[in-house]
């Protein structure tokens, strides 16, 4: 499989699996053709044009000939300087490495990261809030994020990907929808009764069981194991983390239990003080949960040697 037709294909698998279906891609898509058109001329050079047919932001190629063959590729969740710098010493060791792939964005991927963050406003409208209430309580978070990239050195392990002549490409988004769609399923196919059932649930699922094992497993971290689920939303897609100030709003919409990768203290005490069951899923285990699904995708169409590192765990299905 080429580099080119590798990266393309993830990109459809997490279209696929895209939890705002179609039209909400569609839309996205459409958003960034139009904003181009609106551009002068001299505007137009600098528009990221990968977005008329990629909406996430947030997977890239970082480098590399796009018609190199791969057949072996190193997976991990963050790559950085000193697992690009791994792999060209294990290709010195004759453990031949034809790409890094990280999981969390770095480059323009990274620079990038808050326009996927509108993902959040369409499923807090699916989950039951108005279009104007979700678009109103992201706005202020996307531009908080978008502020606290800017002074980042997006390049920094591009650059050494360069100098080591090492092909380099992050999936973020896709394989993040990958995992809110397997768990949005699984729950309703499980139907849990309590919020501990719902850790029950997680905890069968093998990533999370050896997450469990590293003391790293899903933790009911606000609520008590009897209280009742009500209406469950996973909320791991759409970049980082969503506004603090939408619990109220999940609360009034019959969300009772909010399973998430992570959640910052802030966030928290929100979540709290509306009395809704929060269950930490494990930041680590789901991104290793959502490549694990993606890549199984992938291997569908040509079988690859996988060389996990830096968190990440291959689990096939």
């Amino acid at each position: 499989m080429k580099l080119r037709e590798l990266y393309e294909l993830a990109v459809k698998k997490g279209i696929e699996f895209d939890p705002r279906g179609p039209a909400g891609v569609k839309k996205t898509l459409d958003k960034a053709k139009k904003e181009y058109r609106k551009l002068s001329k001299k505007d137009k050079v600098l528009f990221d044009k990968e977005m008329f047919v990629n909406p996430y932001s947030d997977t890239r190629m970082l480098y590399g000939d796009p018609a190199k063959e791969i057949k072996s590729i190193m997976v991990g969740i963050d790559m950085e300087v000193g697992e690009l710098l791994l792999a060209d010493r294990l290709n010195a060791k004759k453990r031949r490495i034809d790409l890094v792939m990280a999981h969390h964005p770095e480059g323009m991927a990274l620079a990038g990261l808050y326009q996927v963050m509108h993902i959040h406003t369409d499923l807090l409208n699916k989950a039951g809030l108005s279009l104007k209430a979700a678009e109103s309580l992201m706005k202020e978070r996307i531009d908080e994020v978008e502020r606290a990239l800017l002074p980042a050195n997006h390049s920094r392990a591009v650059d050494v990907a360069r100098l080591l002549d090492m092909p380099f490409m992050c999936c973020h988004t896709p394989g993040d929808n990958c995992v809110t769609t397997y768990l949005t399923k699984l729950m309703k196919k499980k139907r849990p009764g309590t919020a501990g059932e719902v850790v029950d649930i997680l905890k069968a699922v093998p990533e999370y069981r050896d997450a469990s094992l590293e003391k790293a497993g899903p933790l009911l971290i606000c609520g008590e194991r009897k209280n009742k689920p009500g209406k469950i939303f996973v909320d791991m897609t759409g970049g980082t983390e969503g506004s603090k100030n939408i619990f109220a709003r999940l609360s009034q919409a019959g969300i009772g239990t909010l399973i998430c990768m992570h959640l910052s203290e802030e966030h928290f005490k929100r979540a709290k003080a509306e009395f809704i069951n929060v269950i930490i899923a494990g930041h680590i285990a789901s991104d290793t949960l959502g490549l694990n699904l993606l890549l199984d995708e992938i291997e569908k169409k040509e079988k690859l040697e996988i060389i996990g590192c830096s968190g990440f765990k291959r689990i096939k299905r």
